[in-house]
């Protein structure tokens, strides 16, 4: 399941900004999905919040918004968690995949606005409100190329194209099944270097011997390219968040 996030609003169909998107949110931080309370139907999500543990503060109005612990959370968790609301169904909602019993949740960079209605939770902005942050081998925290969720403007995704690398993940959200990507976008995504074939079943991620020969045709595959988290942070143009 990916996340539900495009631009929709007139105004969220032009490309936008990193450094203005930032400016209007009075949230920018890196969080990890802890849990979701959603109403759905037919297994899509219609309302509700996501609580996201945060994990790198870069932007706060004040201090970072604390909303309750999931119910599930263990006794005397004193994680900060974000809220953060969606209603209804529209090209910039904001939901939130959840994660399974025994799954990490998905790490995002987030860009949120204080609900008009609760001071204590947030919404996603209209130009979109998250973006997937992937960890590579060393543990480090690596925006994932192709970016989705926020349309950048060509300026941006020239610089974005200036800091991209070759990325070797070892994240499981790295890896996506065949089936999950339409053809066309399959092989756009496979001409720019941007995914390449896996199957590592159980293979070591330090080992220096190379990967298996992928099924053919592959029946997964993993991305290859991202831009440090630490550079990416320098495109928002944020001072650190006191």
């Amino acid at each position: 399941m990916t996340l539900l996030t495009t631009p929709a609003l007139p105004s969220a169909n032009e490309p936008s900004s990193l450094v203005d998107l930032a400016r209007k949110a009075d949230f920018v931080g890196l969080a990890q999905v802890r849990d979701t309370d959603y109403l759905r139907r037919r297994e899509i999500p219609v309302s509700g919040s996501a609580y996201l543990r945060v994990l790198i503060p870069y932007k706060s109005a004040t201090d970072t918004t604390v909303s309750p612990r999931p119910e599930d959370a263990p006794p005397g968790d004193a994680e900060a968690l974000v809220e953060v609301y969606e209603k209804g169904l529209h090209a910039s909602e904001c939901y939130f995949p959840d994660p399974g019993v025994f799954e990490e949740g998905r790490r995002y960079l987030l860009f949120l606005r204080h609900d008009p209605d609760d001071a204590a939770r947030y919404r996603g902005l209209p130009e979109g409100c998250a973006i997937d942050v992937l960890v590579d081998r060393e543990n480090g925290y690596v925006v994932r190329v192709p970016v989705t969720g926020i349309r950048l403007t060509a300026a941006q995704t020239a610089l974005l194209g200036q800091r991209t690398r070759t990325i070797h993940y070892s994240d499981p959200y790295a890896v996506v099944d065949d089936e999950d990507l339409p053809p066309a976008l399959r092989d756009t995504m496979l001409a720019a270097g941007q995914i390449a074939p896996w199957a590592a079943d159980d293979h070591d991620p330090d080992s220096t011997e190379p990967l298996p020969p992928p099924p053919s045709p592959p029946r997964q595959w993993i991305y290859t390219l991202g831009v440090p988290l630490s550079e990416f942070r320098e495109l928002l143009q944020l001072e650190p968040d006191r």
